[in-house]
Parts: structure tokens; sequence; C-alpha cells
């Protein structure tokens, strides 16, 4: 697969590459936060149509999220967030969203770094540029799409130009999943107070239930197959309903570092992440799941081209380097200290590889994946007492990971 890096001028144009005049293009387009199963859909179904129509299959994919553009500049004055600041909010990278394209067989990814000046421009203008500089022929959307200035290209607006002009066509893919859910309005990342997996709090309730519980906490309607219902079930520790829409393990990749050493000492020694982890991280508590290996740093370009109008050949990052791979007890927590670039606590990821071997991991690039939420953050009455629940999260592990 092919990616491109292409970055608007001040004006928010953009300089296409030149493909193939001779050959049309099935395109898509998102920020595909997570690339969850209804994401999955909508790109497999470019794959298909491209395949069936022998045509270029291209997604044109939006980084950093437009939500986080906006939010930024909405907080900011209408300053755009620098390169150095952290989505803390982004559910996976763009080197995670892009390996699924590569896997799903797309021809071109074309990475557009979402600008104002860009977000500016309405959707007759880019989907003009679209069939002009890309050949699009067919243009496939989810059902809930929107693009352009203010968000007015929805579905049915599109699909109305597309009858009139007869340019392309769209393809809207119908929304998966179990409907929609009710998530609250002005949620906040709550750790569970129970030992294991926490369970829908709505689940059995009755009708009446359901709506004083919306009422009391402002909830709005979002689809089950989202990125914010995803975000929000990690937030809350329920790691199997997340991973359930996303159609596999989350995961989160950061560099391994020296920390405090203090796991070593009582017999758990754990591999301790940078704090500039790519991926969303779950609330705070200790969970089961697996350490990946992706290899040194110095052998990992997870960064290759990016912020430049240049392209490269993809490298799927999330597959080990190494191949290997060990069940782990991952801990979360949190620093009483603000990091300078998202304002929010500092959080710590340690993960326990359940191995004989002994591991050297200093410097190497690894992804965390979670299987299964195990307890809550909890202080220990002396070192023993923190040993034996260390090895029943160690059991309870394995079994989750078996």
């Amino acid at each position: 697969m092919d990616i491109t890096y292409l970055t608007p001028d001040e004006n928010g144009d953009i300089a296409w590459p030149d493909f193939d005049r001779n050959r049309r293009s099935v395109v898509t387009l998102g920020a595909f936060d997570g690339m969850h199963r209804g994401h999955q859909a909508v790109i497999d179904r470019v794959v298909a149509l491209a395949k069936k129509h022998d045509a270029m299959s291209i997604v044109i994919l939006f980084d950093p999220r437009p939500a986080f553009v906006h939010g930024w500049a909405a907080a900011h004055d209408g300053e755009e967030p620098s390169d150095d600041v952290t989505d803390v909010n982004a559910l996976s990278g763009v080197d995670d969203r892009l390996a699924y394209m590569r896997r799903a067989g797309v021809e071109h990814a074309l990475v557009v770094r979402y600008s104002l000046a860009f977000a500016a421009k309405s959707y007759l203008f880019f989907l003009g540029q679209c069939t002009g500089r890309l050949g699009m022929r067919t243009l496939v959307l989810g059902a809930d799409a929107a693009l352009g200035a203010g968000r007015k290209g929805d579905v049915k607006t599109i699909a109305a130009l597309a009858a009139s002009a007869g340019v392309f066509e769209l393809d809207v893919v119908d929304d998966l999943g179990p409907g929609e859910v009710r998530i609250p309005r002005d949620w906040k990342p709550q750790m569970p107070d129970a030992w294991g997996e926490p369970a829908d709090p709505l689940a059995v309730a009755s009708k009446a239930e359901r709506r004083a519980w919306s009422k009391r906490h402002q909830a709005r309607s979002v689809r089950a197959w989202s990125s914010s219902n995803v975000r929000y079930l990690l937030g809350h520790g329920r790691i199997k309903d997340a991973n359930e829409i996303l159609g596999r393990a989350h995961g989160v990749i950061g560099t391994v570092v020296h920390g405090e050493e203090r796991g070593r000492t009582i017999g758990f020694p754990t591999a301790n992440l940078s704090a500039d982890v790519i991926g969303y991280l779950p609330v705070d508590g200790v969970y089961a799941g697996w350490l990946i290996d992706l290899g040194s740093v110095a052998d990992v370009d997870t960064d290759a081209g990016a912020g430049t109008d240049a392209t490269v050949e993809a490298d799927d990052t999330t597959a080990a380097k190494s191949g290997a791979r060990w069940p782990a007890a991952i801990s979360i927590g949190t620093k009483p200290t603000f990091s300078e670039k998202t304002g929010l606590h500092e959080r710590v990821v340690e993960a326990y590889c359940i191995t004989d071997d002994w591991l050297e991991l200093y410097g190497h690039r690894v992804r965390v994946e979670f299987a299964g939420f195990l307890r809550p953050q909890v202080r220990f009455d002396g070192v023993d007492a923190l040993k034996a629940e260390l090895a029943r999260n160690v059991e309870e592990t394995k079994r989750l990971t078996a």
C-alpha cells in the first residue's frame, strides 16, 4: 500500500498526487479513530468495489482528529494544536489505522494533516477535487458521515448531488452493530471500585430506570459501534465490551524506559512505558492483557514521512517485529503532576510479563493490549499483602489470556 502524507497550505488547498487518469477510483474519507468494526465495514466496502470495477481504492485519512483540532481551537482562541500537543483522546495512532488498511488491501492511503483552513472548504469544493484530481467515481460513506465546512455535506445532501450531477456514485454502508446506546453528555473516566470486569449498569434496568438514568446523567444517544462509545467503555474499565466493538484487543504503543524498579525488588519486574504513549489509556486500574515486542526503537521508524508530502510503503507496526508476545498483568496509575502538553494528570503504564525468561526490553517499542479489567488501584497493608494480590492478578491474567 502506498501512503502519501499531505499538508494543506495556508488557504487549505492540497497538492493532490497525480494518479492514472485512465483509472477510476473508489474513495472514502475520515479519521477512522480506533478502526472499529463500523470503520472496517467501510474500508472493506471500498476495497470490494474497487476490485469489482477494476478501480483504485483510495482512503483519505485525517490526522489529527477533526474533533481534536476544533476542540483545541475553541479552547485556545482559534489556535491550532502544534505537533508536540498530544491528543490523549485518540483511540489509536495513525500507524494502527494504516495497518488495517494495508491488511484489507487498500491501494492508496492519503494522510491529510487536518487544519482549520482545510476544514473551511465546502463539501462541493472537496468533492470536486476528489472527482477531478483523484478520478473518484464512487464515494463510500457511513450512514452518519458529514463533510465540508459546517458538516453540511451529509449523506442525504451528497446523494442528491450525485444523482443530479451524474459524475460519481454514492455508496452508503448501513450502520452495523446493535443500534444506539446512551452515554452521559459530560462523562469523565471513573475507576471501578470492585474487583472483576464491570458490567453494563443498564443491562437489567427497566425502561423507567433507563429514562431516569438518562435524565440524571443528561445522556445522549450514540451508535454502539462508535469511537465515542469505545472511549466511554474504556474510561470505565469495560474492556471486553470495548474489544467487542473494535473486533480485537484494544492496545497502546510506547517505549520501555527505566522506572523506579520497585516491582523488581518484590519479584514482579515490570516494563515501564514512557509518557508519550500512542493510543487511548483505559481508566486507572490493573488489567490482564499482553505485551508485544516491536523491536528496538532504533529499528522502528513509526513516523516515517509524517507531516511531509511524501509517499512511503506501509509498515504494519502493530505486528511483533521479533515475534515475542507474552501474557501480562498491566497497571495504569496516575501521578499527582500535570502534563504541560495536555493539562491532564500524567499516567504511568507498567506491564509484568508472565514468563520464566529474563526480558531486556529497555529502549524497545512495545504494544500493550488489554483483555480484561482485574481490579482498581488500592493501597495494601504491607509488602506481603501486595505480593499476594499480585500473584492472584497473575493467575487471573493467565486465565483471561489462555
